[in-house]
């Protein structure tokens, strides 16, 4: 005697199987989970790298450069590094009163600073604020973008973690004071002393140094302003907090 065929419904699956769409986004999930790994580690390696080797070059000044080849082909940056000890104490106290004054004593996130800026931005009713700390800024500078999109402030968190976690912060400071921008093409503090006041970055005095200072959050603008109001009111503010500011040794 003949079993009965079971009749499947139309659309049915025999139980145990997956939908192969369902394990197509599996595998797609599991391949990004990998990516984003690897590329963490690609950061971490340049962080370690960076511990003891200067960096050429950074993602902002490679925005920097085919922002100016744009208009000159030719154009070339300004930079040229200079070690810590041949940058002015008057400069590294400034940068820190302007930036970032408990440089020495958080962990990479100013708590504080981030409610105070998120407090002014709601009182505005748009971003006047970043409250980001020195190495927040390096870290942007060095790998990513002066976008403001969410998720590469969650990749500008972790590398603030990496760099926190691996350098002193006298190798932070270091290495902030000769990547940043200070104006069209001009990166780090000894490019920014001869362009400024023809002199080296280890003779800067207290007045210049708070100039300086002042320009780091505009200084594109500030390059070619130098008398602006605002400036001039950072530039005093600056000077009065310098003798406050403890800098690494």
């Amino acid at each position: 005697m003949t079993r009965p065929k079971s009749i499947r419904k139309p659309g049915a699956r025999s139980a145990g199987k997956s939908h192969p769409i369902l394990g197509l986004l599996w595998r797609g999930l599991g391949l990004l989970v990998v990516l984003v790994l690897l590329l963490q580690l690609w950061y971490l390696g340049h962080v370690l790298w960076w511990k003891a080797f200067d960096p050429d070059s950074t993602a902002f000044m490679e925005a920097g450069l085919a922002r100016i080849q744009e208009k000159n082909p030719d154009a070339e940056l300004r930079y040229r590094w200079v070690d810590y000890n041949r940058v002015s104490m008057n400069l590294k106290r400034a940068v820190i009163a302007a930036e970032d004054s408990r440089f020495l004593t958080h962990e990479g996130f100013d708590w504080e600073g981030i409610e105070l800026a998120l407090e002014k931005n709601l009182k505005k009713g748009r971003i006047v604020a970043g409250g980001s700390t020195i190495s927040q800024q390096l870290a942007k500078n060095l790998f990513l973008s002066g976008s403001r999109n969410p998720l590469r402030k969650v990749q500008e968190a972790i590398i603030t973690v990496m760099i926190e976690s691996l350098w002193s912060k006298r190798r932070i400071l270091e290495v902030y004071l000769n990547v940043i921008e200070w104006g069209n093409g001009i990166y780090g503090a000894e490019a920014a002393s001869r362009r400024y006041f023809k002199t080296s970055a280890s003779n800067l005095g207290r007045d210049q140094a708070a100039l300086m200072a002042a320009m780091i959050p505009n200084p594109r603008y500030y390059e070619t302003h130098r008398a602006a109001r605002r400036l001039l009111r950072m530039k005093a503010l600056i000077a009065a907090r310098m003798g406050m500011v403890t800098v690494p040794r």
